[in-house]
């Protein structure tokens, strides 16, 4: 588990556009990560 204020690791995971997203692009924004349970998944 991460500690408030640990940098996240980098990844990249595509938009519902299609387009790849990554982390470490977007350094210097204010990012907001949102992770939820795959629809049909226990959680």
């Amino acid at each position: 588990m991460l500690r408030v204020g640990t940098q996240a690791p980098d990844f990249t995971l595509p938009l519902t556009s299609g387009e790849p997203f990554t982390l470490s692009e977007q350094r210097g924004r204010n990012v907001v990560l949102f992770f939820f349970p795959r629809a049909g998944t226990k959680g």
